[in-house]
């Protein structure tokens, strides 16, 4: 087998920039889709089931594209046309979501049928442009540098995240409306999803048209595939039945993850405007008669952001330590550490009064975000076939949007049935769940364990 050379640090850079503006996106996605939902007229209790048109999407779209990526070369690589594609139109989607005002009737259901629509199209999209990210630094760099590789790409996530989930607070500082009127969109959000856009797109390039793809011939001989490897048919179904021991042991601790996180993105800004900004748990965006109300869950959204931005850059800082504290204990001790901080921090949320106090609870939040993004897949890659690299991991993407789907469709009736629309409780489970996730890593074996 040829030996794979090592890249230096900005090459590792450029190969993961693209992910700073995906995450820039995906960061005002998640701090503000359920605040543009509401006020385009759904009721805060049921967002979870407008919520799952996202986790669905990547159901669909990430073994697909995995797939075709594996078996994809084009003069700008293998996996650049499915991210550059995937920027493109999740730059449409982003500048269309917030509008939906200028097409229909503001309050309307048709207005927030489009907003459903836009939000299924550019998640779908984040989804064609993130599955072969994930890939490609498997592809690019030697089993030294994973680590590496992945914990750039968890900063450069989590950087982007920090500005995407503040933008809308930095906007209303710096002059730009922070309210909407009844049924539409506040400017300092329909700004911010402008700015994203503009911004994936842009960083998406640099990464296509800074990084070189290995041709096929050279891929092969770095991964040791032979002829027969390449001949060699396997259908979805086979695949997945022979997974990898150690992705399905994986699995289970990414449901006890992702479940509670998907919980944070949706319920995060009805229990923060109920338990720290005093808006009524009967609230409806819709209503021109309680301007108080309104505004109170306007300032709280942003507020919300400032909480993301925090975890983000939480995040973004603790992704720097991760090779260095995995060298010094083990991926699984850091993965299991990393979620119980998580754990801890939601459960927090519930015992301060100061809206400054809950910056404590989303350090934690952070470091377990961290470790999500990366210690999954540098303890995976190293037991998947090269050959099949992409397939895999739209695969194992499955344990990251089934525990989002679980979360949307149990999500509201756990609210309105056990925590009468209280949705500072919903935070309280998701840390006990993610406490469950923290336990669970010992049950992983991976692949150095294995071979013992």
């Amino acid at each position: 087998m040829k030996k794979m050379p090592r890249l230096s640090f900005w090459q590792i850079w450029n190969l993961s920039f693209g992910f700073l503006g995906v995450q820039f996106g995906f960061a005002l996605q998640n701090a503000n889709a359920s605040r543009i939902l509401t006020s385009l007229g759904a009721d805060p209790h049921n967002l979870s089931f407008f919520w799952l048109v996202a986790p669905i999407m990547g159901l669909i779209v990430q073994p697909v594209v995995g797939a075709a990526s594996d078996k994809t070369w084009t003069r700008i690589g293998r996996r650049s046309p499915y991210i550059l594609a995937g920027a493109l139109i999740s730059m449409v989607a982003m500048f269309f979501m917030p509008n939906a005002p200028l097409f229909f009737k503001a309050g309307s259901i048709a207005a927030l049928v489009f907003g459903i629509a836009m939000l299924a199209l550019m998640d779908g999209s984040f989804n064609v442009t993130f599955q072969p990210f994930r890939a490609l630094v498997a592809d690019m760099t030697p089993e030294e540098q994973r680590n590496i590789g992945y914990s750039v790409q968890s900063f450069l996530i989590n950087f982007g995240a920090v500005i995407g989930s503040a933008l809308p607070f930095i906007l209303t500082a710096i002059g730009i409306s922070n309210s909407g009127e009844a049924g539409e969109v506040a400017p300092s959000v329909i700004w911010s999803f402008y700015i994203g856009g503009a911004l994936l797109l842009l960083s998406v390039l640099v990464t296509v048209l800074k990084t070189k793809e290995y041709p096929p011939e050279e891929y092969e001989a770095y991964k040791n595939i032979t002829e027969e490897d390449k001949n060699k048919k396997e259908s979805f179904w086979k695949l997945l039945l022979t997974t990898p021991k150690t992705m399905k042991q994986l699995s289970i601790v990414q449901l006890f993850s992702w479940f509670p996180f998907f919980l944070l993105w949706v319920y995060s800004t009805t229990a923060i405007s109920q338990h720290y900004f005093g808006v009524p748990i009967d609230f409806d965006a819709s209503d021109h008669t309680n301007s108080l109300a309104r505004n109170a869950f306007d300032e709280a959204g942003n507020w919300v952001g400032i909480c993301f931005a925090t975890y983000s850059l939480v995040a973004a800082l603790y992704s720097i330590l991760i090779p260095k504290l995995v060298s010094l204990t083990s991926r699984k001790i850091v993965y299991s550490f990393s979620l119980l901080a998580g754990g801890l921090g939601f459960i927090s949320t519930f015992f301060f009064t100061d809206q400054y106090y809950l910056l404590i609870s989303m350090t934690g939040i952070g470091i377990a975000w961290a470790a999500m993004l990366s210690m999954p897949y540098a303890i995976l890659s190293g037991s998947l076939p090269p050959k099949r690299m992409g397939m895999y991991m739209g695969l194992f993407n499955l344990t990251v949007v089934i525990p989002q789907i679980l979360s949307g469709v149990v999500g509201g009736p756990i609210l309105r049935s056990f925590f009468d629309n209280h949705g500072i409780y919903i935070l309280i489970l998701a840390g006990a769940i993610m406490i469950l996730g923290a336990l669970s890593v010992s049950i992983v074996k991976t692949e150095e364990e294995e071979s013992n």
